[in-house]
């Protein structure tokens, strides 16, 4: 039996906290002080409302975040803390608040009613494992400089386009990527069109380096930099190239972070009991098993069925009926990192595997369009999972 109910509305610095007893009671409210001396005096308050054969496991905190040192000071400490998504709070907060009035003691208060009258649909945290922590960190990481490259290089080719397209087309000329180490090379050698068309080929060679066909492929690289093409005036040339310079340093770095931390992630990952369950499913590799599992993580008690498990990805969809009328939508709000994975996932699968293809296959002879097959079949390997 929950003794006491708190509400905690968190800060950078602070958190705005509300004791409540079983009864909705408010029993004391306090703003303490991010760290240890907070920790300390969350638990002086919550000794002072427990009996002596009250056990720590008795206090439930609601809180809209599920992670930190904050969160895991409490776990440890033995008290039982439900991370709550913030627009679930918010919602709720307009149920307690009709009037749209906003404040840290009252987003506290809200919490604590929450718990209090719906703890049996929220969702405890503290249950992964430190390895699944470990894996869930650096997964994240490696998955967020990734996004970072994919940024920069549009910021590139949007660069390019306005002053230098010859690169685009050699691109596409010999098959490479705008981020691939013979085009960054290619730009940090010659960021202007003037200065590309004088490279020859005993300079460009260099930077196929591992590549097959070098010389046919240096000669066409040439060619096509020393064609006419649109540009700019010298001046404007010379800016765009110092801001194309300093985009290309900056991919180089995410680049080579990125290989870093993608051994990491096979470093932790494999050390996880479950990794083997995840990789045998198809399509997930040693990068989409790794984010999965991090999302997900490995409470065996967080979901109580496939259906909920479904549900958290975001892949299952919502049936909103009223009357005679009845629709069948996707889920817009849902966890990005989680669902980006399982749609990678859907979609190796697709490819390289027989069964994940009929199935695919089955939901497009039902007019169902691309992306919603795909969504189903990522939907019914999470099932599987």
């Amino acid at each position: 039996m929950a003794v006491l109910f708190v509400g905690d509305d968190w800060a950078e610095d602070h958190h705005d906290v509300e004791f409540q007893d079983e009864r909705g009671q408010v029993l004391r409210r306090a703003r303490l002080p991010e760290g240890i001396a907070g920790i300390a005096k969350f638990g002086e308050i919550a000794a002072t409302f427990l009996d002596e054969g009250d056990q720590p496991d008795q206090v439930l905190v609601c809180i809209e975040i599920d992670r930190g040192p904050w969160v895991n000071a409490l776990i440890a400490a033995g008290y039982r803390v439900f991370g709550v998504d913030p627009k679930q709070a918010h919602r709720y907060r307009e149920i307690v608040v009709s009037s749209g009035a906003k404040s840290d003691k009252g987003d506290a208060h809200a919490l604590a009613e929450m718990l209090r009258s719906r703890r049996d649909q929220l969702r405890e945290s503290g249950g992964d494992s430190e390895i699944a922590d470990a894996v869930k960190v650096v997964a994240r990481a490696h998955q967020t400089m990734i996004w970072e490259r994919t940024r920069h290089m549009l910021r590139v080719r949007a660069a390019l386009r306005e002053y230098f397209p010859a690169i685009l087309l050699v691109c596409s000329a010999v098959d490479l990527e705008l981020t691939s180490r013979p085009i960054l090379g290619l730009l940090a050698k010659a960021p202007t069109p003037a200065r590309a068309a004088k490279l020859t080929k005993s300079q460009i060679l260099p930077l196929l380096k591992g590549r097959r066909n070098k010389d046919t492929k240096a000669v066409e690289i040439q060619q096509i930099l020393r064609g006419q093409h649109l540009g700019q005036p010298d001046r404007v040339t010379d800016a765009y190239a110092a801001s194309v310079r300093a985009s290309v340093a900056v991919l180089g770095v995410v680049i080579e972070q990125i290989d870093e931390l993608a051994g990491e992630v096979d470093a932790h990952f494999s050390q996880h009991p479950d990794h083997e369950i995840y990789l045998s499913q198809p399509g997930m590799g040693p990068t989409v098993g790794p984010r999965v599992l991090a999302e997900f993580g490995d409470d065996p008690l967080r979901f109580r069925n496939s259906k909920a498990r479904r549900n958290a990805a975001g892949t299952s969809p919502i049936t909103k009926q009223s009357g005679k009328s009845r629709i069948v939508s996707a889920r817009y709000v849902h966890n990005d990192r989680l669902v980006d994975a399982l749609m990678a996932q859907a979609h190796g699968a697709f490819m390289h595997d027989d069964g994940a293809r009929a199935y695919y296959r089955k939901q497009r002879a039902r007019d169902v369009d691309h992306n919603a097959a795909l969504r189903q079949l990522a939907n019914r390997l999470v099932g599987i999972l």
